[in-house]
């Protein structure tokens, strides 16, 4: 019998569970940040708040200079450079203080976002040293820099320290630390991914924050919702080098236009938005805490941002989680994660442009639910 001839077969329904990027996908709405934004809603956004843009060549000229002068004035500092990446623009900038002050030693938070998630890269690709300061589960202090005897190449501060919560030194601290390290000949970068978040904690200018710091990271995706990149910015001659580096990196694409031009427009749109995250934020911290089985950190929160610590077993919590989004697709989390805390598990809340169409109250039925499983 040939393969016409044979009975025609019914295929099994597919019973798969869907992924969890697949079930992402098919919510509707979400908690965190800003939620889905698919290209036509980033391209629609560029367009609505920039109208047409001028493209770049090598990242020269069009909306990538004109996003570049824009964060230079901005963070006060004379210029500044898109790179496609944090983990790029951050070893770049610690590779050039490392050359101006002849020293390897870069000094960090034993949590920061190199030290835990960037593959060693600037022990492997520039040679450096880091030395980690401070308890990896609090603010670095002062006394923690004291108690450093050796004399470093960059001091690199993170604003706020997403890892711990997303908590902030208070500015008399902030001050001190970094003038203690200018003492030293020793150069201060800031890991200001999420700096515009910062800043209603500290009440200043985002030049005034940043020019306690030689360098400055601002990312253009995460608070500001942009597609991926940031900006580099310091003096002339470091962003100047900072420009050779990201060539060698492989960095300097034929177009960087997309990721300008959407920064630039979330830059505009969102900046000013930081002070009502942050309210909603300490709004739905507020209701949180009526809560039994809830810890948050910090509390309140300092920052649009919170880590949840929620009481129950992994299991039945992330059960939880999977079928709220299942059945109402409604994304929360993608699951909850380990603590130093037995019987504890812990998420990240960050409010963006999402989180503000739920009212706290709702966030805190959410969480009594994903507990009550």
């Amino acid at each position: 019998m040939t393969d016409a001839d044979a009975e025609p077969t019914t295929a099994e329904p597919t019973t798969a569970e869907p992924t969890t990027a697949e079930l992402r996908r098919r919510c509707t709405r979400f908690l965190n940040g800003h939620g889905s934004r698919p290209p036509s809603v980033v391209l629609a956004e560029v367009h609505e708040v920039l109208g047409d843009v001028e493209a770049d060549r090598y990242g020269e000229g069009g909306v990538v200079t004109e996003l570049e002068g824009e964060v230079a004035e901005l963070l006060g500092k004379p210029a500044a450079v898109l790179m496609p990446s944090g983990t790029m623009a951050q070893q770049i900038a610690l590779r050039i203080h490392a050359e101006r002050t002849g020293r390897r030693t870069v000094l960090w938070h034993p949590a920061c976002h190199l030290a835990l998630w960037e593959d060693q890269a600037v022990e492997r690709l520039h040679g450096l040293h880091p030395r980690p300061v401070g308890d990896s589960r609090q603010l670095i202090t002062l006394s923690d820099l004291e108690e450093v005897a050796e004399y470093a190449a960059a001091l690199l501060i993170e604003l706020p320290q997403r890892e711990i919560g997303g908590r902030l030194p208070e500015w008399d601290d902030l001050v001190a630390q970094t003038a203690l390290a200018r003492s030293h000949g020793t150069a201060t970068h800031l890991d200001g991914a999420r700096l515009l978040e910062s800043l209603p904690f500290y009440g200043r200018p985002a030049a005034e924050v940043a020019g306690l710091f030689d360098s400055v990271y601002l990312s253009l995706y995460k608070g500001l919702g942009g597609i991926s990149g940031c900006l580099l910015a310091g003096d002339e001659q470091l962003v100047a080098e900072a420009r050779e580096w990201r060539h060698r990196h492989g960095g300097t694409l034929f177009e960087l236009w997309p990721y300008a031009a959407a920064g630039l427009a979330g830059l505009r749109l969102r900046a000013a938005r930081m002070p009502a995250y942050v309210e909603h934020a300490q709004a739905i911290a507020a209701e949180l805490a009526t809560l039994d089985g809830v810890l948050l950190v910090p509390d309140p929160p300092v920052t649009p941002m919170m880590h949840v610590y929620l009481h129950g077993e992994a299991d039945l919590l992330d059960a939880a989680i999977r079928r709220i989004a299942v059945e109402r697709g409604l994304w929360t989390w993608p699951k909850t994660f380990t603590t130093e805390l037995p019987g504890w598990r812990v998420v990240e809340l960050s409010v963006g442009d999402a989180t503000m169409e739920f009212t706290p109250d709702e966030v805190r039925a959410l969480v009594a639910e994903i507990l009550a499983e």
